[in-house]
Order: C-alpha cells, then structure tokens, then sequence
C-alpha cells in the first residue's frame, strides 16, 4: 500500500493580475519532488474583487497547463487564434511547447468562481514541439458512480466496479492520472497507481485519512513511490488524485519558463523580447 511521506499545506498568494488563490505546490526549493508536476493552484472565492482582474495575455514555454473550472466562467485566447469558454465542470488543457501566449478572463461580475490550474512539466524532446490547446467539455469527462462514490476521471485509466475507465486525456509522455473524487458517504476506496510514478492527493473539501494519516481541505499528502492507494472519506470529502511518471531531467524555472538548463531560460527570455517566442 502507498503510505503519507510528507503533507503540505497550501499558502495564499496571488498571480495574474492580482487574483487570489492558494498555491498548494510549486515555487518552491526542490521542484522534482513533484515530478512530472511543477504547480498546482486552488482559486475559489464569492468575492468578485478577488478574481476579477483575471490572469491578462503572458507567455508560456515548456510546459503544459491544465485548468479545471468548478464553478463560473473563464475565457481563454491566445495568439493561435483558440478561444474557449470555460464554464462548471469543464476542463482546459493546454501543451504551451515551444512558446504560447494566452490570457484566461472571467466572464462574470459577480458569483462564485473556483477551480484548479495544474502545471504539468513535457520532457526536454518535447519543450520545443508545436504548441497544442484542447477544450474537454464536461459531459465529454468519463464519470462513474459506484457505492456512493463518484469517479471524474480527467486524465489517465482507473479501474471502477471492475471496469477500467479511460479519462478524456490519455496516452502523452508523463502518462498523468487526473481524477476527482466526491465521497456521498462514509466509504473507503482503492485506487490502482503505476509502480514508480509520483502520486498526490489533494483535499479541496473535508478530510480523508491515508493509512491512518489525516489530510485536511487545504492540504496535499505525497505518497511513496509503489503499491496501490487506500483511502478513506465521507459525505463532506472531495479530492483530485494525480499521478505521473518522473522525467527525472534537471529543471530551470522562470516564471512562465520551464526548462532544462539556464541557458534555454536566456534563450525564452530573449525570445519573448524579441517577439519570436511563438514562431
């Protein structure tokens, strides 16, 4: 069984132009421990000026991004000429390569907006590939229901009921496991996770317990590296499951960045400058 090797608490901060969210990973001193994944942030709150200003056109490079909206309304653009609405439920996923520049705008005044937004690093063949955007509608997530525990499976293959169950994002270097669990009752459940490949799990309502540790809201619990996860909740647990394989390849981080080494950082600098990040 995979056992609690650390639990982190998320802290709050503020990105794009001013909107607030919990940073629950990423930024930080060692980033491979996360490996393959760089960030995750939680953004939720009722208060308008809280969200707002949104996150305005900025660059990216050598990474994906993957944003989950729980409630309300974020619109993407970006210089490929994609434009995508998001709206409850649905899901984000963009491969920024070799370079993008994009911003995500609320299309609300008032109401409440939260959601995720998971960096997931590509390996060093692939940061300079063509850049990708991808819309998944909500009703296109493979959902399962089973005793009184419901499966969103956003990314990767669980087995639910004896069935194994794609999610709507498969088969791309990191092989990442994306899925959202809402307990309906006091159950416990088993979740098959490939030997060797990073596994978190964040708590975003209630607690779970993960081999008689507590992970409360706010908190994410990094998992040895083999066996399959047990976990347990009740009618109050929600929680995203990731996992992936480590690239295991050095990291330079600058901002919107993500390399290999400092000097293709230079070079991603430059080129923003220059205006030929995206050509």
């Amino acid at each position: 069984m995979r056992e609690v090797i650390s639990i982190n608490t998320g802290r709050a901060t503020s990105d794009g132009a001013g909107v607030k969210l919990n940073r629950i990973f990423g930024g930080g001193r060692d980033p491979h421990q996360f490996d393959p994944f760089l960030m995750l942030d939680h953004f939720g709150s009722d208060e308008a000026s809280d969200y707002i200003a949104g996150f305005p056109s900025h660059p990216h490079r050598g990474f994906e991004t993957v944003t989950y909206m729980l409630e309300g309304r974020m619109l993407h653009e970006d210089h490929l000429g994609n434009r995508g609405l998001l709206e409850n439920g649905d899901v984000q996923w963009m491969t920024a390569a070799r370079g993008i520049i994009h911003s995500e705008m609320p299309q609300q005044i008032e109401g409440r907006m939260s959601g995720f937004q998971l960096w997931v690093n590509l390996p060093a063949k692939e940061k300079m590939k063509d850049p990708y955007y991808r819309d998944i509608a909500a009703k296109d997530i493979p959902q399962r229901d089973f005793e009184e525990v419901t499966y969103k499976i956003i990314a990767g293959e669980i087995s639910v009921d004896d069935e194994k169950v794609k999610g709507a994002v498969i088969g791309l270097a990191t092989d990442p496991l994306y899925v959202d669990i809402h307990f309906h009752a006091k159950k416990s459940v088993q979740v098959n996770i490939a030997d060797g490949h990073t596994a978190l799990v964040y708590v975003y309502e209630g607690e779970t317990q993960i081999g008689g540790k507590s992970i409360s809201a706010g908190q994410v619990a990094v998992l040895s590296r083999d066996g399959q996860l047990n976990l347990s909740g009740d009618d109050k647990t929600r929680l995203i499951i990731l996992a992936g394989k480590p690239l295991g390849e050095p990291i330079a981080q600058y901002g919107p960045f993500v390399m290999n080494t400092p000097q293709e950082i230079d070079q991603a600098i430059q080129d923003y400058r220059d205006g030929v990040l995206t050509q």
